[in-house]
Order: C-alpha cells, then structure tokens, then sequence
C-alpha cells in the first residue's frame, strides 16, 4: 500500500518487520467516559485513539491517560507484546479483566505510555457530553 494511494497513511507507525501492519494515533477531541455497568471507570478529554491494520482491519482503541482513571484496578499476571506498542499489561476490575495498559511501549509509540484501554464486550465508552 503505497502512502501516495492513501495519504491518511502518511504518519501511519509502521512494523519494521511487516509493513503492512501498522497504526494511526490521534487525539480525541472530545470528553471521553468508560464505564462498566453503572460504574465510572475513566473521564477524560485526553484520550487517544488508535486504528491498527495488520491480519485484518483492528476495531478503533481508546486509550485514556492514568491520571483520567477513576476506579481502582488490580494487575493481573497476564503480558503480551506487540511489535508495533510493545508489552501490554492487563487490569482487572473486581477481579475481572478489563483492560490493559503499555507502561514501556516501545519508542516509536511512546504517546501511548501510561494509557489504558478496555475491552469493548465488558465496558461502555461515551464520547462526547
């Protein structure tokens, strides 16, 4: 995919080992709240959105700085890596994951450092008023 077809791609953050997987991160322009059920999890005009392309088209990710969160969360001992973010670390809310966080991404993505971001099945996101 060259960047002259899609010049949305332009800044895209690309894998240095698979160029056709890459991201998009933007700043949300507008106030961002997750919750889960009725309870607050995050508020935030800070957040990040991030649109990842690789083995398919990734669902757009919100991901909320650590001083917008809310509720208190637990670490779970779970990691994975990504060759474009880095080491996730996961979250868990009552005991239940529901989220994760890059505390050290790696440098090209390091915007995202200290963001949070949940899984959509388990919480609720509202942008805007």
């Amino acid at each position: 995919m060259s960047d002259t077809s899609m010049p949305a791609l332009n800044d895209a953050i690309r894998n240095p080992n698979n160029p056709t997987h890459m991201m998009v991160i933007k700043d949300v322009a507008r106030r961002i709240r997750i919750y889960a059920g009725d309870v607050l999890l995050a508020d935030s005009t800070s957040a990040r959105r991030v649109v990842e392309f690789g083995k398919s088209v990734y669902d757009p990710v919100v991901y909320i700085p650590e001083a917008d969160l809310i509720a208190n969360f637990e670490t779970v001992e779970r990691s994975t890596h990504c060759p474009i973010k880095g080491d996730a670390s996961y979250v868990a809310l009552e005991g239940a994951e529901i989220g994760w966080v890059y505390h050290n991404p790696i440098p090209m993505t390091a915007q995202l450092k200290g963001h949070y971001a949940f899984w959509p099945a388990k919480t609720r996101l509202v942008e805007g008023e």
